[in-house]
């Protein structure tokens, strides 16, 4: 894992390109602490920070060039298969072990698609082909390694973070308004957009082909990999099938997929949050590394209505892991808090970025690698919006459509917080009688998908008056696919596509690079999001539950506790902290906000909305913390880019 930077530039001098992409190396220190390296040809300059975890010795050191010199690439992530690559690169000499350097060779014998194709991994890299003068950019296939891009000017500027590009000199930086209303309406900004007009996230699966011609950078953006062509082909091979029988055909492939990311020359670990995802990951990494023992960790949040730190120690012994549990203190957490706008180096507003932050920062002071369970929900129907969806979809899909969108309308048009007022008064729920978390936020979610829409997010009309608010970025996904696909195999599209890449994983890889931790996420293997969409709905959620599959596979390797407990939140209790705790802070933030003097905020509806939630009369935590994120990352970002290290 590492940090990569980089210029295309024919207007100035090699040492002023060479200066300027040090200085931005430098700044993402933090996500490659190791070591530095830098390379200089023509036009071209790239920086590169490692975070050394495969082939440590001087052989894996970037940016690194093919035996036949024609290629340099600076990469930054793991290819997993990067050994079965190898073995088919026949009569290929390598100099060392690492993954970057089976990677380009891959590149120099079968050209950048072909090879990019042929990895199983995660990563952002540069890629110089000296030959053609051309420089390409490109991505994974899912989005779990970022990277950001700019060409203005006659100069392309690239790395793995924002940060970098502010130490561009003359490169004008505006904040772009609508990147803000997305922060206000979904807590994240979906790609290609960002934070800056002008400046690009490269999107999932695709690479930037970049040439000088006459002065000037050209540049096209190419897809290698589409989820949609690969939805549609698996859909097209969908056969019915028992969860049962779909969790026996699972299990050799997540244990494949567990052990081919146990590849590290340092200490591996596994975040065990208590739940399926996790639960699992950790149990076939236990069984693959056979008397050595794993490390697992889980945090107890302070003050949490959800502290699963108890399940997650019980799994652990069950699986016979060495645990630790991390028992963080309010204190702990507030002062995270504070440099949260320095780890995400562009507003960013899901809560669960707190207790991520807090726990990625107490793990990398153990390990350097650690797996986790992200990718579960989105590929087995895991969240709460796609069982309740599925199950009320099966009740209302013989209806006509003029009655789905009566039914969608009058859920609507019931405020969030009444609802859970009535579910907080019910005493039976579920069957068994549990409560499920935020029923008010799921019944809005459900009004919306039947309605027959694809946005299943609360939008901001009628609360934050706006001009800036565009279309959702959800709509064109599921485009020309809508025949094909049920309404709840819709969601799960949009979560995978848009809310998995712009929003799970930049919190999972801001959280872990801040701290020089790697996370490799198992459950993100194309080949089982592939094998994934091959099953039908009924065989991933069905009765109001979800993830049957994950289910009946945890049935067979864990405590009867982990798979029949409903999905819980990571979310600390913002709610009540705002009352009390972050009163202060937070009345600091709005008392003359930057959002309201722009005019992206309604000033009397910021106003209304916090006194209402002071009041105790409605729940606006999430609303009220959206802001409070965009305030305190413009507050950071007013002078020079922040150390996310603290």
């Amino acid at each position: 894992m590492c940090g990569i930077v980089g210029l295309l530039d024919d207007s100035t001098s090699v040492e002023y390109r060479r200066s300027i992409v040090r200085n931005m190396a430098a700044s993402v220190r933090h996500r490659g602490p190791d070591g530095d390296g830098e390379y200089v040809d023509g036009p071209l300059a790239i920086g590169h920070r490692r975070l050394a975890i495969i082939d440590r010795s001087a052989t894996g050191d970037q940016p690194m060039t093919s035996r036949s010199g024609r290629w340099t690439v600076s990469f930054n992530g793991e290819i997993y298969n990067h050994r079965e690559l190898r073995s088919e690169l026949a009569g290929t000499v390598f100099r060392g072990q690492s993954d970057t350097e089976s990677l380009i060779e891959a590149i120099d014998a079968l050209g950048l698609e072909q090879a990019l194709q042929r990895c199983n991994g995660m990563f952002a890299l540069a890629a110089w082909d000296s030959h053609e003068r051309r420089l390409f950019l490109a991505r994974d296939r899912l989005g779990e390694k970022p990277l950001y891009w700019t060409n203005r000017g006659g100069r392309l500027a690239f790395a793995s973070e924002l940060r970098a590009l502010r130490l561009v000199p003359d490169l004008p930086l505006e904040v772009d308004p609508s990147a803000v209303a997305s922060v206000l309406r979904w807590s994240f900004i979906p790609a290609p957009h960002t934070i800056y007009v002008g400046v690009h996230q490269l999107q999932p699966g695709t690479y930037l082909d970049c040439s000088v011609q006459q002065g000037r950078v050209e540049v096209s953006q190419r897809s290698w990999w589409s989820l949609a062509e690969t939805v549609s082909s698996a859909v097209d091979q969908q056969r019915s099938t028992t969860p049962q029988a779909a969790a026996e055909a699972l299990e050799p492939l997540l244990a494949d997929s567990v052990a081919i990311r146990l590849q590290s020359d340092v200490p591996v670990g596994a975040l065990l949050s208590g739940g399926i995802d996790s639960a699992l990951v950790a149990s076939f990494a236990q069984e693959a590394l056979g008397q050595r023992q794993l490390r697992t960790f889980t945090v107890a949040m302070p003050d949490s209505d959800h502290d699963e730190s108890a399940h997650a120690a019980s799994i652990a012994r069950h699986i016979g892991t060495t645990h630790s549990t991390i028992t963080l203190s309010r204190d702990e957490a507030f002062d995270e808090l504070r440099r949260l706008s320095t780890v995400w180096d562009e507003p960013f507003a899901d809560p669960s970025m707190l207790p991520t932050a807090l726990l990625c920062r107490e793990v990398g002071s153990h390990v350097s690698v650690c797996l986790g369970g992200d990718g579960g929900d989105e590929l087995f129907a895991g969240y709460n919006r796609h069982a309740v969806g599925a199950s009320l979809a099966s009740r209302f899909e013989r209806w006509p459509a003029f009655a789905r969108k009566a039914a969608a309308g009058t859920l609507l048009a019931i405020p969030p917080g009444a609802v859970d007022a009535v579910a907080r008064r019910l005493h039976r729920i579920t069957p068994d009688g549990r409560r499920l978390p935020n029923l008010g936020g799921k019944m809005h979610k459900v009004g919306a998908l039947l309605r027959g829409g694809t946005d299943a997010w609360e939008t901001l009309a009628g609360v934050w008056p706006s001009e800036y608010l565009g279309a959702t970025p959800y709509e064109p996904v599921v485009q020309g696919m809508d025949q094909a696909l049920d309404p709840i195999s819709q969601m799960m599209l949009i979560d995978t596509a848009v809310v998995l890449p712009d929003q799970m994983l930049v919190k999972l890889d801001r959280a872990s690079m801040a701290v020089s931790l790697e996370l490799r996420p198992p459950l993100l293997d194309h080949r089982l999001l592939e094998w994934a969409w091959t099953l039908p709905i009924e065989a991933k959620a069905a009765g109001g539950v979800g993830k049957l599959v994950l289910r009946q596979l945890a049935e067979r390797r864990l405590p009867p506790e982990v798979f029949q407990r409903p999905k819980l939140g990571f979310d600390p209790p913002i709610a009540r902290w705002l009352r009390h705790d972050l009163r202060d802070w937070a009345e600091d933030l709005l008392a003359a906000p930057h959002c309201v003097a722009a005019g992206w905020i309604d000033r009397e509806a910021l106003q209304r909305t916090w006194t209402e939630h002071l009041a105790g009369r409605r729940n606006h935590d999430y609303r009220i913390w959206s802001v409070l994120m965009i305030e305190s990352w413009l507050e950071s970002y007013a002078t020079e880019p922040a150390d996310p290290r603290g």
